[in-house]
C-alpha cells in the first residue's frame, strides 16, 4: 500500500488544489466525526482521517455530485493511494448505484462504499452540515422533503450498519 499522507499533508493538498476555507472546515468536521467512529469500529484510522480530510477536494472545482469525479481526477494526478481515491469516489449519496448514478449525470457505475474505511467517511459526511455535526435524522428530514427516498432508505441502512458495527447508535460518538 501506498503511503498515506498525514493530516497537515492532506490538509497542504486541500490548500494547493484550490479549496476554501469552508470547504477545509467541512473536511475538518468530517474528520473528527469520522475518526470517533473509526476507533470505535477497529478501523484504519489513519486512513480514515486521511480519507475525510480529501474526501472533498473535488470542491475545488464545482460543489455539485460531480465533485466526487472531479475529486478522483484530482486525487489520481496527485498520485494518492487508491484506498483514499475510492473513499472520494464513493462518499457520494450514502453511496449511489449505477442505475441512480446515471440519472444524477455521473459515469454509469456503483458509487457504494464498500470497505469499513469507506462506509465510515461516506456516513460522516453525511452527519455534518456546513462544519457542525448533526444526528443522522436532521439529514433524513432535509432529504425527504426534497423527494431523495431513495438516498434515504440508504442512509438509514448505513447508519444501522455502522451502529451495529460500534455497538451504539452513531449519533452518540
Amino acid at each position: 500500500m501506498q503511503n498515506i499522507p498525514t493530516p497537515a499533508e492532506c490538509i497542504e493538498l486541500l490548500k494547493k488544489s484550490g479549496c476554501s476555507e469552508k470547504v477545509i472546515r467541512h473536511c475538518m468536521a468530517v474528520r473528527d466525526v469520522a475518526v470517533k467512529i473509526a476507533k470505535k469500529a477497529n478501523a484504519d484510522v489513519k486512513l480514515v482521517e486521511a480519507g475525510a480530510l480529501l474526501h472533498d477536494i473535488g470542491r475545488s472545482k464545482t460543489h455539485g455530485i460531480l465533485h466526487a469525479t472531479e475529486g478522483v481526477k484530482i486525487a489520481e494526478k496527485l498520485g494518492l493511494p487508491d484506498c483514499i481515491i475510492k473513499i472520494i469516489e464513493r462518499h457520494i449519496g450514502a453511496g449511489i448505484p449505477a442505475i441512480d448514478a446515471k440519472k444524477l449525470g455521473l459515469p454509469e457505475k456503483d458509487y457504494i462504499p464498500l470497505t469499513l474505511e469507506e462506509k465510515i467517511v461516506c456516513h460522516a459526511d453525511s452527519m455534518i452540515n456546513n462544519n457542525r455535526q448533526q444526528r443522522i435524522e436532521s439529514e433524513l428530514e432535509r432529504v425527504l422533503l426534497k423527494g431523495h427516498t431513495d438516498y434515504a432508505v440508504r442512509l438509514i441502512k448505513l447508519h444501522k450498519e455502522l451502529s451495529d458495527i460500534i455497538g451504539m447508535d452513531v449519533n452518540l460518538v
